[in-house]
């Protein structure tokens, strides 16, 4: 059975399950992390309607992560074919750290750029909410949006 995460936000709950299957070392990671509390406190920093809402940066900059980077963890069985894509953010190949995006349509440019790891099984209707927040002209939400708490399921 696969994990799941739930990540309780300021507009509402997310539920992912994780393909520890597919991608083993980018589910630790995220695990890890999540059980550590680094996620605990963290906005989703960039939210574009239609595409993504992305968070896991704890300077909330959009620059940040947790000190380390790791590979690339592309698996030939996932693309991102659906709304409700969990996937890792990066700045070019094999720099994965904490940061996440969950997609809001198809967005097939992405596949085999960014490593997937889940998908949304409960609250795409929240990850939809987070995207229509006023933002900025660097797609951040004015008011800021948290994840209060992550935690997972085994």
């Amino acid at each position: 059975m696969r994990p799941k995460a739930t990540i309780e936000t300021t507009k509402g709950t997310i539920v992912i399950e994780l393909y520890n299957d597919e991608a083993p070392k980018t589910v630790e990671n995220f695990v890890t992390l999540a059980k550590k509390g680094f996620y605990d406190g963290v906005i989703f920093h960039r939210v574009i309607p239609g595409f993504m809402i992305q968070g896991g940066d704890p300077t909330g900059t959009g620059t940040g992560g947790p000190g380390y980077t790791f590979a690339d963890e592309i698996s030939p069985n996932l693309r991102h074919d659906v709304p409700g894509i969990l996937s890792m953010a990066n700045s070019g190949p094999n720099t994965n750290g904490s940061q996440f995006f969950i997609t809001l349509a198809a967005t097939h440019w992405l596949d085999g750029k960014h490593a997937i790891f889940g998908r949304v099984v409960e609250g795409q209707v929240i990850v939809e909410q987070i995207a229509a927040v006023e933002r900025n002209a660097q797609d951040r939400p004015l008011k800021d949006i948290v994840m209060k708490q992550v935690t997972i399921q085994e």
